[in-house]
């Protein structure tokens, strides 16, 4: 007569079942990382009007940029991370180039994220430019582009 079966090691079993599972799981689940780069000042040349590419103003950017970056938060290696000094980079570069609209700086700006960091889901940038020269007292105005 075959005895009956051992429960311990049923119950042994079905938690290395779970936590075979449970490992399996978390290698495939992707971990969505939000990387904040706030209050980032300029001086440059934005704006529809003649003065505002001659003088140039002060300008506000926000960069929030969601990515997959499973593989950074297992290895802590910088190479499988967004690099924030890059995201800077980007930013500075372009907020270096006089344009019409801030709007068009957004756009360039996202553009070019989303050409050099495969691992980008999706990003919102805000472009204030501050004390605007509209004919009255006014903190900033602000744009903002999200993808």
């Amino acid at each position: 007569m075959i005895g009956a079966p051992d429960w311990r090691d049923l119950k042994m079993w079905r938690t290395q079942q779970i936590l075979n599972f449970a490992e399996t799981e978390r290698i495939e689940m992707n971990q969505k990382v939000k990387i904040e780069l706030e209050n980032m000042k300029f001086y440059a040349y934005h704006g529809h009007y003649e003065i505002e590419q001659l003088v140039g103003n002060h300008f506000m950017v926000q960069l929030m940029v969601e990515s997959d970056n499973t593989r950074a938060t297992e290895t802590d290696r910088l190479k499988d991370a967004l690099d924030y000094q890059k995201l800077y980079q980007i930013i500075k570069e372009e907020m270096d180039i006089p344009s019409h609209l801030l709007e068009h700086v957004a756009k360039r700006i996202c553009d070019r994220i989303g050409h050099e960091f495969e691992s980008v889901t999706g990003l919102k940038i805000k472009i204030s430019k501050l004390n605007p020269p509209l004919g009255g007292e006014m903190q900033q105005v602000s744009i903002t582009l999200e993808r």
